[in-house]
């Protein structure tokens, strides 16, 4: 299994080549079930034909990296972000996909390390209004939720042992460490910060998510952004809209990182 250690923690990263002089793009993942698999078949490999060269990891305490007890709020993430491509050799800014949490991320490490991001593409990112609030009291249910009705133990019984696995997984992320007070601590973007981005984004949203109102305060306050908000569809828009948000990925990128091309 491909690994690097960075900050002292071991993290799980896979990585698809480039063609030379095109540029880094690196995926970001959301929050305990997911894990870089779920761009590793979907958007990693159109945008590694594309030309670009990719890196996925799986963030802190996810998929098959380490899972260290505490640092699972934003300003960690971004230092592992940068320890991690440090350890792959990464020397250049990249460009940053983040999908829901793995969004706000990206968001940070532009604000906090903008020397590291070249461009943010944003699919379904909790950035503004009171989604701390919102994720904060659904992750605390599921918690609550796993741990009493100890539901990774039923699904050993009844032999679904995959479902078991992923359970005993976000059970272990959500009772045995402090993502949940990370996240309750990690601040909304306000208008300020937002008209501090300075590289190009792209942000996608569905039309019936409860976040599509960040898309438009995205829209509103950064200086280069472009929006799409696919109709029809809500939070889950990279699993249900696979090829549509991979056009508009691809579109940008050739924009935005290889202009001398023409957009497909």
């Amino acid at each position: 299994m491909p690994e690097v250690s960075a900050g002292g923690v071991r993290f799980h990263i896979q990585r698809l080549p480039g063609s030379p002089g095109h540029p880094v793009v690196v995926f970001l993942h959301g929050l305990v079930l997911d894990n870089l698999s779920s761009f590793y078949y979907t958007l990693a490999g159109p945008v590694s034909r594309a030309g670009a060269e990719v890196v996925m990891y799986d963030l802190r305490g996810h998929g098959r990296s380490e899972r260290p007890s505490t640092g699972y709020g934003t300003a960690t993430a971004v230092t592992d972000l940068a320890a991690v491509l440090a350890a792959a050799g990464v020397d250049r800014p990249v460009h940053l996909v983040g999908n829901s949490y793995g969004g706000v991320i990206a968001l940070r490490a532009a604000l906090d390390r903008p020397d590291l991001v070249a461009g943010l593409a944003l699919i379904e990112a909790h950035c503004t209004g009171d989604w701390i609030d919102r994720m904060t009291d659904t992750l605390t249910v599921s918690a609550l939720g796993l741990e009493h009705d100890r539901v990774a133990e039923q699904l050993r019984g009844l032999g679904a042992r995959k479902e078991a696995r992923m359970a005993a997984t976000a059970d272990a992320l959500l009772n045995r460490t402090s993502l949940i007070e990370d996240v309750a601590a990690t601040p909304a973007f306000g208008p300020a910060e937002l008209g501090a981005v300075r590289c190009p984004v792209l942000a996608v949203y569905g039309e019936r998510s409860e976040l599509a109102d960040a898309g438009r305060d995205l829209d509103r306050h950064i200086r280069d952004c472009t929006v799409h908000i696919l109709p029809g569809l809500a939070h889950t828009v990279l699993r249900e809209a696979t090829d549509l948000v991979t056009g508009h990925l691809l579109g940008w990128l050739a924009r935005v990182a290889w202009p001398e091309r023409v957009a497909p």
